[in-house]
This record gives structure tokens, C-alpha cells and sequence, in this order.
């Protein structure tokens, strides 16, 4: 099914014009009664599992240990 607005009044019924596309509906605007515009919804996104992967370091289990005075001095040295 298809419906056609005007722009004029699509300004105030954005919201419910949106979702009809989102539902499948095409949704046409129209100036001065020539269509412009044909509302469509985008495809849902795939979400990818892994993509994080190698970002983040894995954490020491000792992490919460006071660092020795050789950790401290590289640390402000800025080694890794």
C-alpha cells in the first residue's frame, strides 16, 4: 500500500510517517502535488560478534597487588 503527504503536513506527522515506513508502508511526499520524496526504512543492522576483538588487553589476575618499586619507576618512566 502507498500513501502520499504533503510536506506541509508531513512536518507534523513525522513520527507516524516514519514508522509506517518502518512497517513496510511506502510513503511518498509530495510538493505541490508532484511526489519528491519516497520514505523507506533502512534494513535492520547486523549485529557482528567479535568485532571488539584485539581492542582490549586482557587484565592482570593480580591487578589489585601494590606495584613493586620497580613497577613504580616504570610506570612513571613510561614503559609498558
Amino acid at each position: 500500500m502507498s500513501m502520499e503527504v504533503s510536506i506541509y503536513d508531513a512536518k507534523n506527522k513525522l513520527s507516524e510517517l516514519v514508522k509506517r515506513a518502518e512497517q513496510g508502508e511506502e510513503v511518498i511526499l509530495s510538493r505541490h502535488g508532484r511526489p519528491v520524496v519516497k520514505l523507506i526504512a533502512l534494513p535492520p543492522r547486523k549485529r557482528v560478534l567479535g568485532t571488539a576483538r584485539g581492542l582490549f588487553r586482557e587484565i592482570d589476575p593480580d591487578w589489585w597487588k601494590p606495584m613493586t618499586d620497580e613497577e613504580t619507576e616504570a610506570f612513571y618512566r613510561g614503559d609498558d
